[in-house]
Formats: C-alpha cells, structure tokens, sequence
C-alpha cells in the first residue's frame, strides 16, 4: 500500500492558502499486476500529463499528496503510469477514484482566446438579451468543436465553443456571452 494511504487525515492538511490545483485526470483502475494504474485523462491531450515529475493525487477538495511519477506511457486514449511506493495490484487498486491535479502554476500560458476548461467550468453564462441561462457545469469534446454544457434551472443547454457563438469570456467576472437564444 502506498506509504501516503497510511498517513493521519490531519497531517495531510493543505497550507492555509493552498496553491490553485487543475485536475487533469483520475484513476481509472489497476493495470497489470505490478502497481501500475490506467489513468483516464482529462487533458485536451492524451500525453499532456507525460511532462510533469510529479503529480498530486487526492479527491476534488483535498487534500492533494504529491507523487512521484516513476513510469508513464500512452495506451490509446489512456495512460499507465507507476508510482514507487505502489508496489502490486492491490495497492493500485486502492487509489482507483482519485483525481490527479496539477499546480496551476505549471501550466503554460494560453494564447489571447484560448482558455482551460478548468477556467470555464463554473463561470456563469449569458445571452445577448441579458438572459441567464446558467453555468458551465461541464465540457464536452465532439471532434468538430467543444461544447459547453450549461446547467440552469430547465434541461442543460449544450452550446458549442465557436467564435460566432461565443461573444466574450471575462474570466475577472466569470462570465461567458454568447449569441445563442435560451429556447435553443
């Protein structure tokens, strides 16, 4: 069992002012019997976790652990990875669940019109009749172009991520505007 499994909830309390983590994965399962995971990622890229040393393992709200990643390759739209304290199957199969975050701070900067979804994911959305129309709850990636799925208080409305839709992303106000109609 990884050593971290094993340490008292209260010293693996974050910092008073943890730093912003971007979840970019999760544990999918066990994979083989030697302590490897497959990893389901969440990246727009399959490999883009392949350049971090090190990443941090935990539940949405914390506490992340920092780990170390001993091993790591693509398989198709999944990776495998291995972490040095994961030593067999049944310590591997003890993190399926867990989130895999990265600092915020690791992460390249975006060009002028590109976002993280991570940045998207809660901003509230309005239309160009002032309508609210509710807030990004999740993406979704279609091939042709991303889609917005935005809860409010009727069935989600799926507006799709183009610049003739979406008007302005005010990440300061956490507020998208798109030219779509709330009947759509």
């Amino acid at each position: 069992m990884p050593s971290w499994l094993n340490v008292p909830p209260v010293q693996l309390l974050q910092p008073n002012e943890p730093e912003p983590m971007v979840i970019m994965g999760r544990v999918a399962s066990a994979f083989g019997i030697r302590g490897w995971v497959k990893i389901q990622p969440f990246s727009e890229y399959v490999d883009s976790l392949l350049g971090y040393k090190s990443w941090y393992l935990g539940h949405e709200n914390g506490p992340w652990r920092e780990v170390s990643v001993a091993q790591c390759e693509t398989h198709d739209k999944t990776l495998a990875a291995q972490f040095p304290d994961c030593p067999d199957r049944t310590a591997a199969e003890k993190l399926k669940g867990l989130l895999i975050a990265v600092p915020r701070s690791s992460l390249p900067k975006q060009d002028e019109g590109e976002y993280y979804w991570a940045d998207l994911i809660g901003m509230s959305v309005v239309n160009g009749a002032g309508d609210t129309l509710g807030t990004v709850a999740e993406l979704l990636e279609t091939g042709a172009n991303d889609v917005l799925i935005v809860r409010g208080k009727g069935p989600d409305v799926l507006i799709p991520f183009l610049k003739n839709v979406i008007g302005q992303v005010d990440l300061a106000a956490r507020v998208i505007h798109v030219d779509w109609s709330a009947e759509l």
